[in-house]
């Protein structure tokens, strides 16, 4: 199986379990949810008893119309696989988007002693804004994304100490081991064509066959496009024109999405709801541009202006083609290479608890990321994926600003740590390393 942080989080949550609260998982669709709950059930409990809404209709009809917790527990029990025994149980409801009104619910099951309730959910997108109610105080959330750079290592069974080696040289602001570094930009390249969809990853390092892993990679493709064309409604054909447009945009030189690429002439506004499904279906993670680098970062952000990364860096590089595939695996970087390395660390930064701010004014020019920082701060960050890492303007500007007092910057690159002036150059596996603890 393969070894996953959130599991840190299932387990706190068992730790408490005397405060009767439920646990919703959320996360993309085969981010490794239903794998991990039933690993997690196996370890805790003696018996696991499931439904899939999604692949049971007739429980979901019959959930969904329960109108009392006795009624609701009275159907549970006629259509979950598994023993229902108290005081040994975990409760398992899949796929909840399916029928959201069963999460309003909860509180009234957990009145049944003896039994334990995790849900999840995947394409849920807006739906679970329009929920009559949540129920506050009863429900835990645990977020799920594909696997990091960290998790990609352990599953290629790169021994943690290794990378403890190179978190340890973050927090000492030194280079890592030379042989350490080399080794984890090989990784981070393999990570680059996989990314961290778990059936991509498990094909990959039970075969090292790159045309498995694009045959998972399709198949998830192919999955979210489906589930938009189901859950988005009257909205589907432009989420889905949205989807399938991430990997061109962020070719473009700004990475910006432009309204006009959706449909001719368009404004920004008409398509906003569209954009948001994918990002609360955790399909799309949405970068919003901020026109002053002060905290709190979202005063000055403009929600006009935004990219749109794809959950996982695995997934872009398929859906760019065989031919990045060939450039990437022949040492060449091309157009896309840098489009792959910021969409990578806006990954590791969300899978991290960091917000996706980037700066941009006509006066200074753009910087890719600038994140909340340490002691009410913000710190500038570029990306650079060739050798011309030295090559940032705007980030120059910005340090030069006065009014800004920005003190310090960071530039993720391929290379080995090294800190000149007011700028740390860190290798771009260091994006695992910033966060605000």
């Amino acid at each position: 199986m393969l070894k996953r942080k959130a599991m840190v989080d299932l387990e706190n949550w068992h730790s408490l379990k005397g405060s009767h609260h439920a646990l919703l998982v959320t996360g993309a669709r085969q981010v490794g949810k239903t794998y991990l709950i039933r690993a997690f059930a196996n370890e805790h409990y003696d018996h696991l008893a499931e439904v899939n809404l999604f692949e049971d209709t007739e429980a979901c009809k019959a959930l969904g119309s329960a109108t009392s917790a006795r009624e609701l527990f009275l159907r549970l029990s006629a259509y979950v696989k598994g023993e229902l025994i108290a005081g040994s149980t975990l409760v398992f409801i899949d796929e909840i988007q399916e029928c959201p009104d069963v999460i309003t619910m909860i509180k009234f099951l957990l009145e049944r002693e003896g039994f334990d309730y995790v849900l999840s959910r995947s394409m849920l997108g807006v739906e679970l804004k329009c929920v009559r109610s949540l129920p506050v105080g009863y429900l835990s959330t645990v977020d799920m994304y594909p696997l990091d750079f960290e998790e990609f290592c352990w599953g290629c069974d790169l021994p943690e100490n290794v990378f403890d080696e190179a978190r340890e040289a973050y927090r000492q602001s030194r280079p890592v081991d030379e042989f350490v570094h080399n080794k984890l930009m090989e990784l981070f390249h393999e990570y680059l064509l996989v990314g961290g969809m778990p059936a991509a990853v498990d094909a990959f390092t039970s075969s090292q066959n790159l045309q498995a892993v694009r045959a998972r990679q399709k198949e998830i493709v192919d999955w979210y496009r489906e589930d938009i064309a189901k859950y988005a409604g009257e909205n589907a054909l432009q989420v889905k024109r949205i989807f399938d447009l991430i990997p061109y945009e962020l070719s473009n030189q700004n990475k910006r999405f432009i309204a006009k690429s959706i449909e001719g002439k368009a404004s920004i506004e008409r398509y906003n709801n569209d954009f948001l499904w994918l990002a609360d279906a955790n399909v799309g993670l949405a970068s919003y541009n901020v026109t002053e680098p002060r905290p709190p970062l979202m005063v000055s952000t403009n929600l006009k202006l935004f990219k749109l990364f794809l959950c996982d860096v695995g997934l872009l590089t398929y859906m760019y083609g065989m031919e990045t595939v060939r450039d990437m695996t022949s040492g060449r970087t091309d157009i896309h290479y840098g489009a792959l390395y910021e969409n990578v660390v806006a990954q590791e930064l969300v899978c991290h608890g960091l917000p996706l701010y980037y700066f941009k004014n006509e006066r200074i020019g753009e910087v890719d990321f600038v994140l909340p920082w340490r002691h009410e701060s913000v710190m500038p960050v570029e990306v650079k994926s060739g050798k011309s890492y030295k090559r940032h303007s705007a980030l120059n500007k910005l340090l030069n600003v006065e009014n800004y007092s920005i003190d310090s910057a960071i530039v993720l690159y391929e290379g080995n740590v090294r800190v000149e002036g007011k700028i740390s150059y860190l290798p771009v596996y260091f994006a695992s390393f910033l966060d605000l603890t």
